[in-house]
């Protein structure tokens, strides 16, 4: 009786395992995605909020629903902004879509970045920008991450 239900069991797990393989899609290709722009919102509350535009192309010949998306936002290893979003439109297929994020400033480390800047005689800052989008269903998640420095003067440079 044991051995009869020992290989039920293997029998329905494999055929499960087959089944959730046979949806994954061959000629899935991850989507492209870019940071479209960044700037700051009026604050509220005494902290200003930033407004962070997130481009994604979707190369794939089915809709991308996405579940959720984790950023960060850090100037001179200090992470400024972190935040997160949800509800966000279904990407169609060969389509791409803006998706916009609202976040605001981390007090402690602006004050951390602000008493860095004061003992240093640099003239720049490196930024990066990562993200983690959250695509609903069997697909990974995707990673993107955008850095450089920023000319205290004013210019910037990858």
């Amino acid at each position: 009786m044991t051995k009869t239900m020992f290989r039920c069991g293997a029998i329905v797990l494999a055929t499960l395992c087959l089944a959730a393989c046979a949806t994954l899609d061959p000629d899935y290709e991850e989507p492209a995605v870019s940071l479209a722009g960044i700037r700051a919102l009026p604050s509220q509350g005494g902290l200003p909020n930033f407004e962070v535009k997130l481009q994604i192309v979707n190369p794939n010949d089915f809709d991308l629903d996405l579940a959720g998306i984790v950023y960060t936002i850090a100037l001179d290893g200090h992470e400024l902004v972190k935040s997160v979003g949800k509800d966000f439109p279904v990407i169609e297929s060969y389509s791409e879509e803006t998706v916009t994020l609202i976040g605001s400033v981390n007090l402690l480390e602006g004050i951390r970045l602000f008493g860095d800047l004061l003992q240093s005689s640099g003239s720049t800052l490196d930024y990066e920008f990562r993200a983690k989008l959250d695509l609903a269903g069997l697909y990974p998640s995707i990673k993107v991450s955008e850095g450089g420095q920023l000319d205290l003067s004013g210019h910037t440079r990858r």
